[in-house]
């Protein structure tokens, strides 16, 4: 016997706008950072079949340990709304990694080319929603873009 292929589906994309970096320091695993997520909107064609648009909730934090090697391990929690009315709670968690050059470039606030930058995550969801709890149902990932005020993710649905 031999197991499904995997297949992804784009669904939508977050755009998150993030504000200022706070930093704890070195913990012993790595840098600690927090850096507060401040709205956004979420878009896409890709929610049972129709598109979504909504709004990110202007609370919640991405909380980062950038390990020694510069190798950051992200886990951001936030929810969004949809233009419907549903309440969807996500942590996403990830890495991101590329040469230091430009990570250095990228914590200076600088652009530097996603494609350069290895960024992908995986968010979960929770929603008591009916019409969406498939997304309690499934396994997403994620392909992400840091810029000086916001993060891009694009997110697939594995199928």
């Amino acid at each position: 016997m031999t197991t499904p292929a995997l297949e992804t589906r784009y669904v939508f994309t977050l755009t998150v706008m993030i504000g200022a970096v706070t930093s704890a320091g070195e913990t012993g695993i790595g840098v600690r950072r927090i850096i507060p997520i401040h709205g956004g909107e979420v878009k896409g064609p890709g929610l049972n079949g129709e598109g979504v648009s909504g709004r990110i909730c202007n609370f919640g934090a991405d909380f980062q340990v950038i390990r020694p090697n510069e190798l950051i391990d992200l886990e951001a929690k936030y929810a969004f709304e949809t233009d419907d009315g549903a309440t969807i709670y996500v942590e996403n968690r990830g890495i991101r990694f590329g040469p230091v050059d430009l990570l250095q470039k990228l914590k200076r606030g600088e652009p530097v080319d996603p494609k350069l930058i290895y960024f992908r995550t995986h968010p979960r969801f929770e929603t008591g929603h009916d019409k969406y709890r498939w997304l309690m149902e499934h396994v997403f990932i994620g392909s992400a873009a840091r810029h000086a005020d916001r993060v891009i993710i694009d997110v697939h649905v594995v199928l």
